[in-house]
């Protein structure tokens, strides 16, 4: 058993152990490392199937943290909009100045606490490359990674490597591929390699 496995009975409300217990009904584990910092960002992957938010959402309600993701707004417009907010969800309208790296980062530093999950994919159909505004919105605001991964060979949602950025692309992601090499999703084929698309004057958080 690792050492980052968390236990029910190790947990503090009953809430907590409620879903803990739901994870492991369905033969999933939860590996946790306290987070490095108030504020930062949990890259999720790889996100190849619409289980993995469930699985995600009942490991944050395991752990209690007020964690935050981004989306496009135009999701926040459905009648499930106000739940999504509810779930953390923050809408990120694409094209206008409030989507930017800037104010996003902005926005991060101003708040006591701050952690947001974003998928690099952007989808859950393959692309030969990830989004590259996850890294630059953690290089503008100052903030480290922590390597988000569901594995469903092993059953196992992993919240245990750490990456601080250095600036240097080419060391950053290195260390972001060491992290995730060998979690699987659900559909192996449908997960983008670890290699940042070229950046725009546009790009976004998401």
């Amino acid at each position: 058993m690792s050492k980052y496995q968390l236990q029910a009975q190790d947990l503090p409300t009953w809430g907590q152990r409620a879903a803990l217990r739901v994870l492991g009904l369905f033969g999933w584990r939860l590996l946790y490392r306290p987070l490095p910092g108030p504020r930062g960002i949990c890259v999720i992957y790889p996100h190849t199937s619409n289980w993995d938010f469930p699985i995600g959402l009942v490991g944050k309600w395991a752990l209690n943290l007020p964690f935050r993701w981004l989306a496009k707004d135009s999701l926040f417009k459905t009648p499930l909009g106000g739940w999504f907010r509810k779930m953390g969800g923050e809408p990120v309208e694409r094209g206008t100045p409030s989507g930017t790296i800037r104010t996003q980062a902005a926005r991060m530093n101003a708040a006591d606490w701050y952690w947001v999950g974003i998928t690099p994919e952007g989808t859950r159909g393959y692309r030969p490359n990830w989004k590259s505004g996850f890294y630059h919105l953690a290089l503008e605001a100052k903030v480290p990674l922590v390597l988000v991964y569901i594995d469903y060979p092993n059953k196992t949602l992993g919240l245990v490597e750490h990456v601080h950025l250095t600036g240097d692309q080419e060391l950053d992601m290195a260390a972001i591929r060491a992290g995730f090499d060998g979690h699987l999703g659900l559909y192996p084929a449908k997960a983008a390699p670890i290699i940042l698309s070229e950046r725009r004057s546009d790009d976004r958080p998401s």
